[in-house]
């Protein structure tokens, strides 16, 4: 054979794979991207963000007690608003209020929270006529499963100084009363120490999607915890919502029943509405499964282990002390 045309043959040859692969090339890629893409779908569940919810810092407008009932005080509770869009773990809080001046911070002796439903869940409707308006507040009773108190090892709870002498221009500690001697415009400026209470849940609280109500309590030995508002409408650095709602507040002389601290108690033209000073920490589950339905509790394992990889590691990431305390935690959570 003639080398020359040999030798042109192979280079025409050669040349013309080389071509091939060229103009295979975007299709190899975009074929490789599919499969990547495939593969992250395949290892990675439906968005999952981190929880962090805040109302900002104290505005100085109002102090409101919200403290378990002590020698002459009723048991008082303060409940401001939250917005969950996906199953969530809360891990940990906190709140902010006022202590008298000179309280060492070891007397605050206990913190209790609780968590409730917009009304009318968990509630009687219609309900007793003994406050101005019920619809937008607190249930009549809470959640059960999502309290937690430090007297029972369910929270741990750390308080630290933010300020040594701060001030709110209003409270509202005894005047909450049903109608019609609702409106008591409140009891007047107060000082005190400013402190933050940092709270953990153990185990965390689970909760689906809905709107609730956060209420902490604050047991401080020789006075009273005035929880401070925070501005309303929510502004940076606190976590704006559509649909956010004011603080309500009730003693136990008023339970069921809550009333609107600024419109039903301040009042006013127009009526000062606030927020309560907290936050919360967690993380978002969205492919867990919906409490009531029967496959919720294979549903939820499924998407923790999808998630996070593994139970073991989904126990650690969420804050639960083993498996078996998140398993537990997640059949609760699907009886409910």
């Amino acid at each position: 054979m003639n080398r020359s045309r040999t030798t042109t043959r192979l280079w025409t040859f050669l040349a013309s794979r080389m071509l091939a692969l060229v103009l295979a090339g975007p299709l190899l890629v975009s074929l490789v991207a599919a499969t990547v893409t495939a593969g992250v779908a395949l290892a990675t569940p439906a968005w999952a963000d981190p929880l962090f919810f805040s109302t900002g810092t104290p505005d100085g407008l109002l102090g409101a007690l919200s403290q378990p009932p002590s020698s002459g005080t009723l048991e008082t509770e303060t409940a401001d608003d939250f917005i969950l869009t996906e199953t969530t773990s809360i891990a940990q809080a906190t709140i902010t209020g006022l202590i008298p001046s000179g309280t060492p911070l070891a007397n605050i002796r206990n913190v209790e929270v609780e968590v409730y439903h917009v009304f009318p869940k968990d509630s009687a409707d219609p309900p007793s006529g003994n406050v101005p308006l019920r619809v937008n507040s607190p249930a009549d009773v809470e959640i059960d499963t999502a309290t937690r108190d430090g007297s029972l090892g369910t929270l741990g709870f750390s308080a630290s100084p933010l300020n040594p002498s701060f001030s709110v221009l209003n409270t509202v500690v005894n005047g909450i009363n049903k109608v019609p001697s609702n409106v008591t415009r409140g009891e007047g400026p107060a000082s005190g120490e400013l402190v933050q209470i940092t709270i953990t849940f153990t185990p965390p609280i689970l909760l689906p999607a809905d709107h609730y109500f956060f209420r902490p309590e604050v047991l401080v030995t020789g006075g009273d915890f005035l929880y401070l508002s925070a501005p309303r409408p929510i502004v940076t650095p606190g976590t704006p919502f559509v649909g956010d709602l004011q603080a309500w507040i009730r003693n136990s002389d008023l339970a069921p029943d809550w009333l609107r601290i600024g419109t039903d108690i301040i009042g006013g033209t127009p009526a000062r509405t606030f927020s309560m000073t907290f936050s919360l920490t967690g993380e978002t589950i969205p492919d867990a499964g919906t409490p009531g339905r029967a496959n919720c509790h294979g549903k939820s394992v499924s998407a923790l282990a999808h998630q996070f990889g593994s139970l073991h590691a989904a126990a650690a990431a969420l804050g639960f002390s083993s498996v078996g305390a998140l398993q537990d935690a997640f059949k609760t959570f699907c009886e409910q």
